[in-house]
């Protein structure tokens, strides 16, 4: 089911997935909206009942005028107290990771799990691949073609406008957000304190085997890592071992 709610001045959408289950907030990365969890959703059902936010700037959401690190943690709680939870898990892929470990760093009582999905506590974005994205294109098959290997992870922006096909987010969006997305978090990832599990793909190009350790070393027994083999979007290349880390993640006792 989609809703909507208002923070700071912006109309931002989530999709409740529903069911009975214990609430799992679930958070996208850049070229993505919540329903890229659709398939994890029920996986993880009836268990769990995933809650996906179309963050700023995606999907259903408002597009923003920034996107500070600060912008997107204040979403989170202005998303945490509309929903009226206590603490819950968060999980976050990319973008929603850093979203997802900065927003248990600085609101540790709002968040009982962690699951941070192929990022690293220091994040150097390249925004080439953006720049070149095609701004319409007449049909779907030609904007899947103009995109090649890529296309299977951006299918759920797909939306067809008056001028064509193109994306649920914009360009220019994108490349201030993953500016704003570079540096250095380390201080947010070593203030994190519930139990976190650290998910990298073994092909990941955007987090490194050496840094994914030292992470997890960070925080000593509060975390632990897993390694599928996938690229950087692990719950696409690898959904059934995805679900099935979560899954145990979340039934371990705490």
């Amino acid at each position: 089911m989609r809703e909507f709610f208002r923070a700071a001045g912006l109309k931002l959408s989530y999709l409740d997935f529903g069911g009975l289950g214990r609430p799992l907030l679930a958070l996208h990365g850049h070229y993505n909206e919540a329903s890229a969890f659709a398939p994890l959703a029920a996986a993880l059902a009836p268990q769990w009942r995933v809650i996906a936010l179309d963050q700023r700037g995606h999907g259903d959401s408002d597009r923003a005028t920034s996107y500070e690190r600060g912008d997107y943690v204040a979403d989170l709680v202005a998303f945490h107290r509309h929903l009226g939870l206590g603490p819950v898990p968060i999980l976050g892929h990319s973008l929603g990771g850093v979203n997802a470990y900065q927003f248990a760093a600085r609101h540790p009582g709002r968040v009982s799990r962690l699951i941070v999905e192929d990022i690293g506590a220091v994040v150097d974005c390249d925004w080439s691949f953006t720049t070149r994205l095609p701004s319409t294109a007449p049909s779907r098959e030609s904007l899947v073609a103009a995109l090649g290997a890529a296309a299977p992870y951006l299918e759920c922006s797909f939306r067809q406008r008056d001028r064509g096909w193109g994306f649920s987010f914009g360009t220019d969006d994108t490349v201030t957000s993953q500016k704003a997305l570079s540096g250095d978090h380390w201080d947010d990832w070593m203030a994190v304190s519930c139990p976190t599990l650290l998910v990298r793909g073994t092909r990941s190009d955007e987090l490194a085997a050496d840094h994914a350790q030292d992470m997890v070393a960070g925080l000593g027994l509060r975390a632990r890592l897993v390694e599928p083999e996938a690229g950087h979007v692990v719950h696409h290349d690898a959904p059934e071992q995805f679900a099935a880390e979560v899954t145990a993640f979340l039934s371990e006792p705490y």
